[in-house]
């Protein structure tokens, strides 16, 4: 099954380095930086919000985990957020993409 999976960064240099760091290791197929969002949520007990930068990286399912350990590792923030979206459509070509630039990864 192919993913998406969304990511949200402290800032744009972050989302950039995360990116670049789980297409070079075969963990996702591209990741599209989608610039700066506004976040609320609820941590250490009180609403809070920050700007984040945002970004969509393409895999498959059975790399998710070695693609969330590898966010975790080069991520600022203690929990970061790291959700998976299945992929029920695509043009088959390109879901062949997918598949093969997330191939032959040693993480796995």
């Amino acid at each position: 099954m192919y993913i998406m999976v969304y990511v949200t960064a402290a800032d744009a240099d972050e989302a950039r380095r995360i990116a670049r760091a789980l297409v070079e290791e075969r963990l996702a197929a591209c990741a599209n930086i989608l610039g700066r969002v506004e976040s609320v949520y609820r941590w250490a007990g009180e609403v809070q919000s920050a700007e984040e930068t945002a970004f969509l990286a393409k895999t498959t399912e059975d790399r998710f985990e070695a693609l969330a350990a590898r966010v975790r590792e080069l991520h600022s923030y203690e929990l970061p957020c790291v959700v998976a979206v299945p992929l029920v459509r695509g043009e088959a070509g390109f879901l062949d993409w997918i598949r093969e630039s997330t191939e032959n990864s040693n993480i796995l």
